[in-house]
């Protein structure tokens, strides 16, 4: 009996402010496909400027799929959103479409590229882990033990504030990726995948993008922000919730609860994008089936997509 044919998954992912959305959409127009998010915040319901959520004017009839689809308050966890992009992926395929995989939230596209267990592993951060180790010497176990809390109830509720340990690698994990260990696991580290897989990397020149990432910061305060974050509070959004923990709404809350001022949380919401795009760089590296692409070395993102489109279908055409 011959083997079960793949089905094709294309994947676009880089770290923010690198133009994904706007390479997918030219592409998926270009080659008949939907595009599916894999980002860990825009799947939450009013969380629209500071995710740079697309709007509906800007998909230009193509099919988005895993945008604004939980409330603020109902549990999101990387195997959720594994078991729906599985779903999509195979009726995407089952309607001869082609799925695009788009974003940039690492472990979220590594639980569908690459078959995996949960488990608590999402690599280390030595700096990171030192400087928390110092703080729970200096401040207590409680100290840390609160940060968790914040970030991930359900791991906090398992672990002792006098468990040093654990504590910090809790911490770490969502350092590094932006997920909660709750919801992590290892990865196939032989990068074997049940698909027909094309992936394709965008980069840019550090100084570059550290610009874009300036101005996305600035256009974000100037479409507001601070009215948004102003808004969902207003509705009942805790500053504790998930998606408030999140870069931008973190800072902005910050703000509005009067302990920093609106020029400094401009400032951390820059520095802290910066770090993150450094660490979604780190964690997409490891991945030598990746093909990266320069927007340097391309005058628009037409011609961009054009030559990620010859890429995409020499590995999706080919049996």
């Amino acid at each position: 009996m011959a083997a079960a044919k793949k089905q094709k998954l294309a994947v676009i992912l880089g770290p923010t402010a690198c133009s994904k959305t706007a390479v997918a959409i030219e592409i998926a127009s270009k080659i008949g496909g939907e595009i599916i998010s894999a980002d860990s915040m825009q799947v939450y319901r009013g969380f629209d400027i500071g995710t740079a959520k697309i709007r509906a004017d800007e998909m230009h009839g193509i099919p988005h799929h895993l945008i604004d689809i939980v409330n603020y308050n109902t549990p999101y966890s990387v195997a959720d959103f594994q078991e729906k992009t599985l779903q999509l992926i195979d009726d995407i395929n089952q309607r001869n479409k082609l799925p695009l995989l788009v974003g940039g939230t690492g472990l979220y596209i590594s639980s569908v590229i690459s078959p995996y267990r949960f488990v608590e592993n999402s690599g280390c951060d030595k700096d990171f882990r030192e400087q928390k180790q110092r703080e729970f010497e200096i401040n207590g176990g409680e100290y840390l033990h609160q940060q968790l809390a914040k970030i991930d109830p359900a791991a906090a509720a398992k672990i002792h504030p006098h468990d040093s340990h654990r504590l910090i690698r809790a911490l770490e994990v969502y350092h590094i990726s932006g997920i909660p260990i709750s919801s992590t696991h290892t990865i196939n580290n032989n990068h074997i995948s049940n698909f027909k897989l094309s992936i394709a990397g965008l980069t840019i020149e550090k100084e570059i993008l550290n610009q874009r990432i300036e101005q996305r910061v600035d256009k974000m305060i100037a479409n507001g922000l601070v009215e948004e974050v102003k808004s969902l509070v207003a509705q009942g959004v805790s500053f504790d919730s998930n998606p408030m923990q999140s870069i931008g709404y973190q800072q902005i809350g910050e703000f509005l609860q009067e302990k920093i001022s609106l020029e400094q949380a401009i400032c951390d919401i820059k520095t802290a994008t910066r770090r993150y795009a450094k660490r979604q760089y780190t964690w997409f590296k490891r991945d030598p089936r990746i093909n990266w692409f320069d927007l340097g070395h391309y005058p628009g993102i037409e011609e961009l997509a054009s030559h990620i489109l010859v890429w995409l279908r020499r590995d999706l055409e080919g049996e």
